[in-house]
């Protein structure tokens, strides 16, 4: 392995442990504890081929140094987890890019999550029903094992039939996944929430709607979330011990 490629690397693992110790003195834990993760991994990978000790001896520093702060704020987390206590809020500001549904909702997604609630009043025109396929999509790659996807919605008045074969078709193609999908229409519903089967909770003010249209149809951010533009928006992340169903 050539110093270039160590060299980025390490540069690799700096930027992450950056952002997961700003993520820490901001008090986001759960995201913190993920970019820990990452960068003392990165960091691992380094001292597997470095070959000089005293760099070997100051990433074994490093590296213990991380994870002494990963163990406490993974401590911290779990305590206001058993206290019912957990709130962490991300406000996105107007245009700001970096927010897919995989970078959301990653820190918030383990091997124990099987079952999950959307609720969602918009979830009607394309672009929402894009949106709501994303997101069934970021699941089935995700690090966990959903078997059932509820989805609360309400029904387009001008035009259904749009709205339910694009679902119909959704349900039918999940299912070949091995993952089912549940579907209910309400015409009270306004507020708009997703929870997790593992005792997370994630309310976003714009729901799963809160990416700005892409400038063209091949214009940078069309296809990648990551480099959309979004619209301002908050979310607010709590866990409790028992999700109830919606």
């Amino acid at each position: 392995m050539t110093e270039n490629h160590v060299a980025g690397m390490e540069a690799s693992a700096v930027s992450v442990l950056r952002r997961a110790v700003e993520l820490d003195q901001s008090g986001r834990f759960q995201e913190a504890l993920v970019c820990y993760q990452e960068g003392i991994q990165l960091l691992i990978d380094v001292l597997k081929v470095v070959k000089d000790e005293s760099k070997r001896g100051h990433y074994r520093e490093k590296i213990k140094g991380y994870m002494d702060r990963a163990e406490q704020v993974k401590a911290q987390v779990n305590h206001m987890k058993e206290d019912g206590k957990y709130h962490e809020q991300i406000r996105i500001s107007e245009d700001a890019t970096g927010y897919s549904y995989e970078v959301l909702f990653k820190p918030y997604i383990s091997g124990a999550l099987t079952e999950v609630w959307v609720q969602d009043p918009y979830i009607r025109h394309t672009h929402q029903l894009y949106n709501f396929l994303r997101f069934c999509e970021m699941l089935l790659k995700a690090s966990c094992k959903v078997k059932k996807i509820h989805l609360l919605t309400s029904q387009d008045e001008t035009d259904s039939s749009q709205q339910s074969s694009a679902l119909a078709e959704l349900r039918e193609s999940l299912s070949s996944q091995g993952v089912a999908l549940d579907l209910q229409y309400s015409s009270t519903i306004h507020d708009r929430e997703i929870r997790f089967d593992n005792g997370w909770i994630i309310k976003i003010g714009r729901g799963l709607d809160y990416f700005k249209r892409a400038k063209g149809r091949f214009s940078v951010g069309y296809c990648d979330y990551d480099l959309r533009q979004c619209q301002e928006t908050t979310v607010d992340i709590f866990h409790t011990k028992h999700t109830k169903t919606l």
